[in-house]
């Protein structure tokens, strides 16, 4: 396999891993938690083990244990990935500035 193939594959991957986080909400907001900025990154190695750096609107979150494990859970279902892990930090810590535009604008923030 050529490493040309292997890049194809890994951005192909890294896309359907984003569609997939894009349909994870925060159940307090109306907003998924990609366009609420609560991804900082998603890594996909040649293995396609993925691990994902997210945060939450706070350390207290209602759904601190059952969110990250909900996008680790949805984005083990992807037949293309091998092994999925969520890191959870609060450096830097989530602010409404890390939102996207659109989020802010579904939020009437704008």
């Amino acid at each position: 396999m050529s490493t040309e193939t292997e890049t194809i594959d890994t951005t192909e991957l890294g896309d359907k891993i984003l569609k997939v986080i894009k349909t994870i909400y925060d159940p307090e907001i109306p907003v998924d938690i990609y366009e609420l900025g609560l991804i900082y990154d998603v890594f996909v190695n040649e293995d396609r083990e993925v691990k994902i750096l997210m945060t939450l609107t706070t350390p207290n979150c209602p759904v601190a244990e059952s969110l990250p494990q909900e996008v680790e859970d949805k984005v083990k279902s992807i037949k293309m990935v091998k092994d999925a892990e969520v890191e959870i930090t609060f450096d830097p810590p989530w602010s409404q500035e890390l939102m996207s535009e659109e989020a802010k604008l579904e939020l009437g923030m704008l």
